[in-house]
């Protein structure tokens, strides 16, 4: 059976909180006409604190687009490497034996992909698979998920090592002055994760059906203005009213499954804000305690986009209370309208108890050949990027 084992987790070591964003958001934008409207939205979100890869001084600078993609492609090559190794580990496989690497980012681009790099220099096989995903911003981490799982049930015995990175202050935007955009200024964080799905042993969910769904006619509620100075992310108004059209998906998805949505012993959602999780509490007639693994991240973490729902999954293994075969689901909602969900059920990850892998990582040497930031743990403020 396919399995999908522990995440590992990293963030960057500058933080910036609630309190923070606030202030920068008053001094920044004193004038803004809707600052109160703003302010109260900021607070709203519940996120208490980020993590960024820049001093704050250096994230307000748009030095250029160029410049952004070189420090997203210098800081990945940095940090990605310590996370894939603990995932590996967590899932008890070795580079050579992985078969296919699904990288997931919206933050910056690279061609060749970051695959390539990770196989080059990370000891993965030559005749290993690729699979960048980029455009589907925040629901690209489940997509992961449902091409891993496809490819372990065409491939029984193949694994799959997902990774993925978001450097969302990287699109941080200072002349965007809109609502969504600030909004978006104080919800962003930036985090790495990777998972490994093993198509046969392996401790964690094991996986059972996947499905995708496309709100219809939706496309400019979450979206990129790609311009010369980067990527622009713009927010419909709309946005937050979604879960009223995808629950109905979720809830066919498990009907599919012969499980019923509403009775599943975990949940682990994409949390773009608080208005998600408390819409699905009440369509779904769920207690709020329910998305309690989402809350977390959202509140420890912001909105760290693709890795959201590892963030979420990782909480998970932590706690590791749901009885062992306990049915869950696993949703990511990003642009399109767009859900990709998958249902699985637990198994128990008992070697894995009381291990904390939502590590701030520290720069590996490689990073400082690029002179791309200092050691220092100065605040940070917020981003804007993909949905």
């Amino acid at each position: 059976m396919t399995t999908l084992c522990r995440p590992a987790i990293a963030v960057p070591e500058h933080v910036i909180t609630l309190e923070d964003t606030l202030d920068l958001a008053r001094t920044l934008h004193a004038g803004h006409e809707q600052l109160g409207l703003v302010l109260r939205l900021i607070e709203n979100t519940g996120v208490q604190t980020r993590h960024l890869v820049q001093p704050l001084t250096d994230t307000l600078k748009h030095p250029g687009f160029e410049r952004r993609n070189l420090l997203y492609t210098a800081e990945a090559k940095a940090r990605v490497p310590e996370v894939v190794g603990r995932a590996l580990s967590h899932a008890e496989v070795e580079a050579h034996d992985i078969d296919l690497i699904i990288y997931v980012s919206c933050t910056g681009f690279m061609m060749p992909s970051m695959t390539a790099w990770m196989i080059n220099k990370l000891g993965f096989r030559s005749d290993t698979r690729q699979l960048p995903i980029a455009q589907l911003g925040c629901a690209g981490g489940s997509a992961a998920i449902n091409r891993a799982h496809d490819f372990c049930r065409a491939y029984p015995q193949a694994n799959v090592l997902i990774v993925a990175c978001e450097f969302c202050s990287l699109c941080y935007q200072p002349m965007d002055l809109g609502v969504g955009s600030l909004l978006s200024n104080g919800l962003f964080g930036d985090a790495i994760a990777a998972a490994v799905v093993r198509g046969e042993g392996g401790r964690g969910v094991r996986l059972e059906r996947n499905g995708s769904y496309l709100v219809p006619d939706t496309e400019d509620w979450i979206s990129y203005s790609v311009r010369a100075t980067g990527f622009h992310f713009l927010l419909d108004k709309r946005v937050p009213t979604t879960m009223g059209m995808l629950a109905p998906a979720l809830r066919t998805l498990t009907e599919q499954q012969r499980w019923n949505v509403s009775e599943l012993d975990f949940y682990i959602v994409h949390a773009g804000g608080p208005r998600i999780l408390d819409d699905l509490s009440s369509i779904l007639r769920l207690p709020s305690e329910t998305f309690r693994f989402s809350r977390a991240t959202l509140t420890e973490r912001g909105n760290i986009a693709s890795a959201v729902v590892f963030d979420a999954l990782d909480r998970l293994f932590e706690e590791d209370s749901t009885a062992a075969l306990g049915t869950g689901l696993i949703a990511g909602f990003g642009p399109g309208i767009t859900a990709e969900v998958t249902l699985g059920r637990w198994t128990a990850s008992a070697p894995f108890v009381g291990e904390r892998d939502r590590a701030v990582l520290r720069r590996e040497p490689q990073a400082k050949a690029h002179g791309d930031l200092d050691d220092g743990s100065a605040a940070q403020p917020a981003a804007a990027p993909a949905g």
